[in-house]
C-alpha cells in the first residue's frame, strides 16, 4: 500500500513535527526532519500494510534523524519552549502547563511519553518505532510518569 506523499503531509505534518521536537527541541531542527522524513518516504519503495503502518513509520523515520540532529555538532541553539508552545492549540490551560512539564522530562522518557499520550500509540507500537523492547518502552513510561509526578508535586508545593 502506497498513499499519495502529499495526502501523508496534510494528514501527519503535524504528528511528525512533534515527534521530531519532542527529540531534539529546536524548531528549525524539527522543520527540517519533518521535510526529510517525508521526502524520505516519497523516494523509497516502500510498501506498508495499511496507513497505521506508514503513520508508524513515519515516526520511527523522523524520531531517529531528530535523535542523529540532537548528537551532531552543528546543533544550532534552541528554540525556547515557550515559543514553540505558543504556535500549540490548547482546550485548557492545565493542558499547557502538563505538556510544557511533559518537554522538561529527559529525551528517553519524554518520547515514550509523548507516542503513548499524545500520539495514543500502544506499548508494542512505541517499542517498534524506537527499536526498544516492550519491556523497555514500560519500564520508561513508568519512570517517565514518576519524574512528571515529582515534577508536578514540587510546583505544588512551591
Amino acid at each position: 500500500m502506497r498513499l499519495a506523499t502529499e495526502v501523508l503531509i496534510e494528514r501527519y505534518q503535524d504528528n511528525v513535527y512533534a515527534a521530531a521536537y519532542s527529540v531534539c527541541r529546536n524548531a528549525a531542527d524539527a522543520e527540517d526532519i519533518v521535510q526529510d522524513t517525508f521526502i524520505q518516504y516519497h523516494t523509497s519503495d516502500s510498501e506498508f500494510d495499511s496507513e497505521q503502518h506508514i503513520r508508524a513509520w513515519l515516526l520511527r523515520v523522523a524520531v531517529n534523524k531528530a535523535k542523529n540532529v540532537s548528537r551532531s555538532f552543528r546543533r544550532r541553539a534552541s528554540v525556547p519552549l515557550e515559543e514553540y508552545m505558543a504556535t500549540l492549540p490548547f482546550e485548557a490551560p492545565e493542558d499547557r502547563d502538563l505538556f510544557s512539564h511533559v518537554m522538561r522530562l529527559p529525551a528517553r522518557y519524554r518520547i515514550v511519553i509523548h507516542l503513548f499520550y499524545y500520539e495514543d500509540y500502544s506499548v508494542r507500537d512505541i517499542a517498534g518505532i524506537l527499536h526498544i523492547s516492550e519491556g523497555n518502552v514500560r519500564v520508561r513510561l513508568t519512570r517517565g510518569r514518576k519524574l512528571l509526578g515529582a515534577q508536578l508535586q514540587q510546583e505544588g508545593d512551591a
